[in-house]
């Protein structure tokens, strides 16, 4: 990696910790998160239109013709994690997550861009992923899957307020942000939206993003858990998220569209050990904590149904129906029926 990579991967890391009360994450129960090669094929397309947001300062051309690398360091070091824990040997470097709606508008949080700087020094970036097993998270990517923040269609808060966290948000406010690319996405399917509102309770979710700045991860197991209050803008889920995942589509399992976007958590990521480093923070999947995650309710007006939006969500439910347990290589998996 070049120095200014470290510099700048080092800095976009002081950044997070400063705001880390307000991407407070962890884990219920057991640890749903798998890699983008054990998600099953018929929900792949949901994976390939997640996109990982990157720093522009964080990316250079790289040796090959057409491709740029990432900057990106190691996750088990820059955390301190204990030895064996998960994850702790891929490398890091993604600052939030995106979800592809339209041709060439991209969903995320809005505290992942406040500003149009933010969106300036900005790319949108599709494939970083483990695509096989034993295999590692690509350092490089072709030109033709980064793209960049052309601008912010539509954001909230609207506007940073000094009463709020770095970033402008408080807990009781919609977190979203719209953004237009420089181009349309080739080769991608935008997903789709849940344009009829009537989510519940119990309703089961899953996640997709990039946790911890990690490459492409997809956690299932995750549920409504508590009572919707219409007075508010967010609904609460026992998702297994951290840092990173701000701006991730939570899709329903049962119907493949996306409710809401992941905003916040209420506890800790990691804990500390008497050998000096950190595991992961893990509670009860009914422990009373819960992420919040902003409801796409705030966003109907604003992306346009596309023609392959509603053949989209039938085909990934269809494919959705046989999923069993054994569909996931991980020791703990989702059974969808």
């Amino acid at each position: 990696m070049k120095f200014y990579g470290i510099l700048a991967l080092a800095l976009a890391f002081l950044g997070l910790s400063q705001a880390s009360y307000c991407a407070n994450k962890g884990i219920f129960g057991s640890d749903d998160r798998v890699e983008y090669y054990q998600v099953p094929e018929g929900l792949r397309t949901i994976a390939d239109s997640t996109p990982a947001l990157w720093k522009k300062n964080q990316m250079w051309p790289g040796p090959s013709a057409g491709t740029y690398n990432l900057a990106t360091g190691d996750f088990g070091e820059m955390v301190n994690l204990c030895p064996g824990e998960k994850f702790a040997d891929q490398p890091t470097g993604a600052f939030c997550s995106g979800a592809l709606v339209g041709e060439d508008l991209v969903l995320t949080a809005g505290h992942c861009v406040v500003t149009q700087a933010d969106c300036d020094g900005m790319a949108v970036v599709f494939g970083f992923a483990i695509k096989g097993p034993g295999e590692q998270a690509p350092a490089g990517i072709p030109e033709k899957d980064v793209y960049f923040c052309s601008r912010i269609v539509t954001r909230q808060p609207a506007e940073p307020r000094s009463s709020m966290d770095s970033r402008g948000n408080t807990a009781d406010e919609p977190d979203y942000a719209l953004i237009r690319l420089d181009r349309k996405v080739a080769g991608r399917q935008p997903l789709a939206i849940n344009r009829q509102r009537g989510l519940k309770k119990g309703a089961r979710l899953f996640i997709a993003g990039y946790p911890n700045g990690l490459s492409f991860k997809f956690a299932a197991n995750g549920r409504v858990v508590k009572s919707i209050d219409p007075t508010l803008p967010y609904f609460r889920t026992n998702l297994d998220t951290f840092p990173s995942n701000s701006g991730s589509p939570v899709i329903n399992a049962d119907t493949l569209l996306i409710e809401g976007v992941h905003a916040t958590g209420d506890r800790e990521n990691f804990i500390p050990t008497f050998e000096g480093c950190y595991i992961y923070s893990v509670r009860p999947e009914n422990a009373g904590f819960a992420t919040r995650a902003t409801k796409i309710d705030y966003l109907l007006d604003s992306i346009p149904p596309t023609p392959l939006e509603a053949a989209a969500a039938a085909k990934a439910k269809a494919a959705l129906k046989p999923l069993r347990t054994s569909d996931f290589a991980t020791q703990k998996t989702v059974t969808f029926n």
